[in-house]
């Protein structure tokens, strides 16, 4: 991966959204945002805060948390690890 986060951020490839419940196809605009991904990349931490998430971890975020950045064709988030609710273990 050619993108290293700072500090307390980490890099994370949300999950593909839902295309079909129960046999109805979803068009595209009524997709609901994943909440869920996977970290590709952390950064070291801070000096106050220890880093605890590292790269494989699939982890639960918040709908509005993040910033997107499309890189090589993929989308991914960018948040800082306070933003992650949990690990889904």
């Amino acid at each position: 991966m050619n993108i290293k986060p700072l500090a307390d951020r980490v890099l994370i490839l949300p999950a593909p959204a839902e295309e079909k419940i129960g046999g109805i196809i979803i068009p595209d605009t009524a997709k609901e945002k994943p909440l869920r991904g996977k970290v590709v990349a952390a950064g070291n931490g801070t000096k106050d805060e220890e880093m605890i998430l590292k790269e494989g971890d699939t982890v639960l975020y918040g709908k509005y948390a993040g910033t997107e950045l499309e890189f090589e064709g993929e989308k991914y988030l960018i948040m800082r690890q306070s933003d992650v609710l949990a690990v889904l273990a």
